[in-house]
């Protein structure tokens, strides 16, 4: 839901709080359209982030943590001044508004960096390194690449829970065992990025250190990345976003990790590279059950068929007219089964799940 946008020390804004931050974003919309200095309407992606913006002001937040939307550079959230700001990644996506290379991604992505703020990249391919390195001496932003001088140790994994433990050092502090309650071995990536982040802000605003750290690590909790309900009954169902190829091959690596060969309901949005996130999950899938998201851009599951049967001609693929029925039909086929390829999909699904 929009609410789970905008999140004040750990709980979503209430409906009526953001019925009124939107008000407030109307009348100012509004005022500006009639004076002529806004010729436009602005975007649904506008629009809410100056209501979190609105939101994080009336609730006095000291430090807020800010998300793009897509890409960075032309990204509504960049009016920001940040304290730090960080890049956990590059992949091919929304390739329509941010380029078909991955050098073209990334200069777009370097959009957020400013003069003299700290920016910590993750491990990116040297395609997409330079176009950031050169952003950032352009601007004269430092530059931290999230393993330098990071130590991590060997990765054991819960394959019950996919819970993941390690050593981790950093050049500023040995953490020791550290217990990570995301799955996923991408997310040994994601954490260090944050760990290294949360250090340089507390760089940045002259404070200790941030005690918390290795407790947000172990008690972390993502819904749809990688999330394991288990029913009432004890099949389980793995809920994975998925949305691109680097998604998908994130997940398909869980799998293969885990062991477990399962049925996949898919749907993907007419906008993505299908053909893609089908490739990267049919090593680890034993059959796709294909149906339509709840959202108008979901792509036709009879055009997805056809691109499973181009992509993969052995494959196993059943239509299910809608994500209940797949879902169904997958946990027939099996006690364990993914639902995966687009967020509208999972919230289709996860209204339908019974969760702690």
């Amino acid at each position: 839901s929009l609410s789970e946008r905008i999140v004040v020390d750990g709980s979503p804004i209430e409906a009526a709080a953001l019925v009124d931050t939107l008000e407030e974003v109307r009348a100012a919309v509004s005022a500006l359209q009639a004076s002529g200095q806004l010729d436009v309407h602005p975007t649904f992606f506008e629009v809410t982030t100056a209501a979190a913006f609105v939101a994080f002001r009336r609730a006095g937040v000291e430090v807020a943590t800010c998300e793009v939307g897509l890409g960075g550079r032309l990204d509504a959230t960049n009016v920001l001044a940040p304290t730090a700001c960080a890049i956990t990644s590059i992949g091919f996506d929304h390739m329509q508004y941010l380029g078909n290379t991955l050098a073209q991604i990334a200069a777009e992505k370097a959009g957020i960096i400013k003069s003299g703020v700290r920016v910590v990249v993750g491990p990116v391919p040297a395609e997409a390194a330079a176009p950031i390195a050169s952003k950032a001496a352009s601007v004269g932003a430092p530059v931290i690449w999230s393993h330098e001088g990071v130590h991590v140790g060997t990765r054991r994994v819960d394959r019950a829970t996919g819970r993941q433990h390690f050593a981790l050092r950093t050049p500023a502090r040995d953490y020791g065992e550290v217990d990570l309650a995301l799955a996923g071995r991408h997310q040994v990536d994601n954490a260090v990025v944050a760990v290294r982040l949360l250090e340089t802000v507390a760089t940045s605003l002259g404070v200790p250190g941030v005690p918390e750290i290795q407790r947000a690590l172990a008690s972390a909790h993502w819904p749809g990345r990688l999330d394991l309900v288990t029913l009432p009954d004890g099949r389980a169902v793995l809920l994975d976003a998925a949305h691109n190829q680097q998604g998908a091959e994130a997940l398909a690596a869980h799998l293969e990790e885990t062991g477990i060969r399962a049925p996949v309901v898919f749907a993907a949005m007419r906008d993505k590279d299908a053909s893609s996130m089908i490739r990267a999950l049919t090593p680890a899938v034993s059959r796709f059950i294909v149906t339509r998201a709840s959202n108008p851009r979901s792509a036709d599951p009879a055009s997805l068929a056809d691109v499973i049967a181009r992509v993969a001609p052995t494959m196993p693929v059943e239509l299910a007219e809608s994500p209940e029925r797949a879902l169904a039909l997958a946990l027939e086929r099996s006690a364990f089964a993914v639902v995966a390829g687009s967020i509208f999909l999972l919230a289709d699904v996860m209204k339908r799940l019974p969760r702690p």
